[in-house]
């Protein structure tokens, strides 16, 4: 069937029909698109099922044709205004294989329309109607699964301001979910936490702050905390809640559905009504969804820290403070290793080609999903290395101090790749955890820490961020001090978004895989890029294979002695895995706690 697209007829006519049996419109859309099918309608339109007729696969696509249902010119303007700005969060977001892609946006007939991906399955309002309440395991195993989507959209400044059960979709060919609608959604200066604007978004599901014309990040982790709650009890979100007393009742209306005290917690402070007592990013609910670390001898602590930016000429345009979570690994002799908490996430890994000094070795740009890992807040100093080369021998002597530049707070470098490998592998040992070096896309999430700029600190470099040589520049840069030397880790008093120090020079990182020359073929999944290698293997075995690798290994972050431009958070070297030099060190990645 071919479905006419005039407001005023809508008649289905026979298939391979080129014009509207009924009122004589034409049926293929700029000569490409021909809808099917009507699948709703909505305040901003109609969206139909279609077909891209210019692909030989004439594959499934959806047409929205902006159709206000408001009356009066101000409201219509501001429909307007919300139907292209749909769009342009399409174009900007839908390249995350969980948004649809945008497609099209044009004019035809005088009628605004958006073309985008269409995604096969059922929304979760239609799962509830088919199945029942979900269940724990199936309300944690949503918020995993769409918790770094939101991060995703979030990151990118973006409110969706409209997440509902009507607005996820399980993808039919791989049972992901997918976040949909993004016409109400608003673009969040990068000046600015909050956004005052029109009140929009489904009244069941809206934050207090959004209706009141100011909604922020939280509010979406609002919206998604109520999903949970009416999916959990299959209630209208209305009835949960007392307004009389001021508080939800969602566990009375749970009849025989358990849920655990954990994250029944989670799931109050989504839903807390005073904003500064809800969560206030989706690091701080994934961190909270990980299994818990009581009686662990580290349970995780806060820390802050201080983030810093600046303009492409250098000069520093924002300072603001961060918040983490870290554990102190006790070494022992009064030695300590800090571990930062990396929160789990979507990335684009990667330079675009028009990133000053990239190569194709750093493209093409893809998405990486990234599971929540630690990683040490400083590269690994002397002091560090000398006691953990004091733990017995696994496969291979280690110095107890290799470095060219003296200094116990130094970092460590003359130190090969084997050596790394082994070093870990002891510490490993000692204290039980896994310990080893990050995935080359661990590291570039880590450095880069929900940033897009060539470095963490914005669009260039100075000395006064980072040890490098100061010969040369980046950029509209200036030139500064080229030292010759490592400096003490934590020198530089300011850490990235993730609360991680000395992210550019000082030293390059050994990162764990084995050198590809482009990203052509690499997983998405975060892990090492290494067909031969098994991390579930017993780790002396694992040790013993790895060692017997000759395979080029992959280093990151540049040195003191390097070119500004190699420090950037997508610039990627290689060395043999034996070669020692004053400029190479690491530093070690671990799995959460109780992962």
């Amino acid at each position: 069937m071919s479905q006419c697209l005039n407001p005023d007829c809508l008649h289905s006519n026979p298939k391979g029909c080129q014009f509207c049996q009924k009122c004589g419109s034409k049926l293929r859309l700029v000569e490409r698109y021909y809808a099917k099918s009507i699948l709703g309608q909505g305040g901003l339109g109609r969206t139909f099922l279609a077909v891209d007729d210019f692909k030989p696969s004439k594959p499934p696509c959806v047409i929205k044709q902006f159709l206000p249902q408001a009356q009066g010119t101000a409201t219509l303007q501001k429909a307007a205004q919300l139907f292209d700005q749909e769009a342009q969060r399409l174009e900007l977001l839908g390249k995350h294989p969980q948004i649809p892609e945008l497609l099209a946006y044009f004019t035809a007939d005088s009628r605004q329309y958006l073309v985008q991906e269409f995604i096969a399955g059922n929304t979760l309002q239609q799962e509830l109607d088919n199945q029942g309440a979900f269940t724990e395991n199936q309300i944690i195993s949503l918020l995993e699964d769409l918790l770094p989507v939101l991060d995703f959209v979030h990151q990118n400044q973006v409110i969706h301001r409209d997440i509902k059960p009507e607005n996820i979709i399980r993808r039919a060919s791989d049972n992901k979910l997918v976040l949909v609608d993004f016409g109400a959604s608003k673009q969040v200066q990068r000046t600015s936490l909050s956004v005052t604007v029109t009140v929009i978004g489904s009244a069941a599901y809206c934050a207090p702050e959004q209706a009141m014309g100011k909604a922020q990040y939280g509010s979406d982790l609002y919206s998604l905390g109520v999903t949970c709650l009416y999916l959990l009890t299959q209630v209208s979100p209305s009835d949960l809640y007392d307004p009389l007393e001021a508080q939800w009742v969602w566990r009375e209306h749970l009849n025989d559905n358990q849920v655990s005290d954990k994250l029944g917690k989670i799931l109050d402070r989504l839903v807390e009504t005073v904003f500064k007592k809800r969560y206030q990013s989706v690091a701080e609910v994934w961190a909270d969804l990980q299994p818990s670390s009581d009686g662990q001898k580290n349970p995780t602590q806060k820390f802050e820290f201080d983030i810093v930016t600046v303009n492409s000429n250098g000069r520093k345009i924002n300072r603001s403070r961060g918040q983490a979570e870290c554990i102190i690994e006790d070494l022992g002799n009064g030695v300590t290793l800090e571990m930062v908490l990396i929160p789990g996430g979507t990335f684009i890994m990667g330079a675009p080609s028009g990133e000053a000094g990239s190569s194709n070795t750093e493209r093409p740009q893809h998405r990486v999903t990234i599971k929540p890992f630690l990683m040490g807040k400083y590269p690994v100093t002397q002091e560090q290395w000398r006691q953990v080369a004091s733990f017995p021998k696994l496969q291979r002597d280690l110095s107890l101090d290799p470095s060219r530049f003296k200094g116990l707070n130094l970092p460590v470098e003359r130190v090969s790749w084997y050596y790394v490998i082994e070093w870990c592998a002891r510490l490993s040992k000692r204290i039980g955890k896994p310990y080893r070096l990050p995935s080359e896309a661990e590291w570039e999430y880590a450095a880069r820490a929900g940033t897009t700029s060539p470095f963490h600190v914005g669009d260039t470099l100075t000395t006064g961020l980072a040890n490098y040589n100061g010969n040369y520049t980046y950029s509209s840069g200036p030139k500064g001090a080229y030292r010759e030397q490592t400096t003490p880790v934590g020198k530089f008093r300011h850490a990235n978004a993730f609360g991680l120090y000395g992210i550019h020079g000082n030293v390059w990182e050994w990162c764990a895989d084995p050198w590809h020359d482009s990203y052509t073929g690499a997983p998405s999944d975060g892990g090492v890029w290494d067909g031969n290698d098994n991390p579930s293997q017993n780790p002396v075995e694992r040790l013993v294979k790895l060692l017997k690798n000759e395979e080029r290994r992959v280093l990151r972050g540049g040195s003191w002695s390097s070119h500004p431009g190699n420090c950037r958070c997508a610039f990627r070297h290689w060395l043999v895995p034996d070669f020692l030099g004053s400029n190479y060190g690491f530093r070690v990645a671990c799995a959460p706690p109780d992962s």
